[in-house]
């Protein structure tokens, strides 16, 4: 029997170095007004920007999390320590289960080659075995409407192709955690209809979903609980509605 997931998150700080200023000059400045303000200096001289500040969460099986706030708040920030993409300056990040990440469906992709290496690619960055990769080339061909392009090089296809394809690879598990930035829609029409009913279907069967979004009828009908980022802390966690109606009407 498969473990339940669960995300852990103890005062996680993720700070980003700025090498290249060592002191506040204009460009510093600007940093500033477009990280709210965290930004503080290292011993070394060094401005270091900090992108979460002491960050506590916990997410079990069945929680439905939306992640609000400004931009420069820290929502990507957050989403890419979830994924693991970034690890914890300090404090502590735990994550169990199979992980899905939506953030960029695109990561990975070779223009060089072909639609089929592509999805190879794509799959083994995925964690999918080749095993598995080479069960799901047939659906996910067929999922894409590529047809014969699929063994044509990628950098041939329209942006319209590209994204279909990506699409196709990326949404093809379903995964005990579900990591996404904003709702993946692309394509012609036929193609978006296709691509909202498994957008819903991966959502209905994933055990943690975690969506980071700027709509707020998106967040109310996706999610249980939501948390509002500001300056790379939580400034508010709770149900929903509550932190939903606040924070679009602030």
């Amino acid at each position: 029997m498969t473990a339940a997931p669960y995300i852990h998150l103890e005062n996680v700080d993720v700070d980003f170095p700025i090498f290249n200023a060592s002191s506040l000059s204009l460009k510093n400045k600007v940093l500033k007004a477009v990280t709210g303000g965290r930004i503080s200096t290292r011993h070394d001289g060094h401005v270091v920007v900090r992108g979460l500040d002491g960050i506590n969460l916990r997410l079990e099986s069945g929680d439905r999390l939306g992640i609000i706030g400004h931009n420069g708040a820290g929502k990507t920030t957050l989403l890419r320590v979830l994924s693991g993409i970034y690890h914890p300056t300090s404090g502590r990040a735990e994550i169990h289960g199979h992980s899905t990440s939506l953030i960029d469906i695109s990561l990975g992709i070779d223009p060089e080659a072909t639609g089929r290496e592509n999805v190879t690619l794509r799959g083994t960055l995925m964690g999918l075995s080749p095993k598995q990769i080479n069960a799901m080339m047939d659906e996910i061909i067929e999922f894409s409407g590529l047809g014969a392009f699929i063994d044509m090089p990628f950098r041939t296809y329209s942006s319209g192709m590209q994204m279909r394809l990506a699409f196709s690879v990326s949404t093809t598990v379903r995964p005990q955690i579900l990591i996404m930035d904003e709702w993946l829609s692309t394509g012609d029409l036929d193609f978006k209809e296709r691509a909202k009913k498994r957008m819903h279907d991966i959502v209905d069967s994933t055990d943690i979903l975690i969506l980071a979004s700027h709509s707020k009828d998106l967040l109310l009908s996706n999610c249980n609980r939501v948390i509002w980022l500001e300056q790379g802390r939580i400034k508010m966690d709770g149900p929903a509605e509550q932190v939903v109606d606040l924070y679009f009407g602030a």
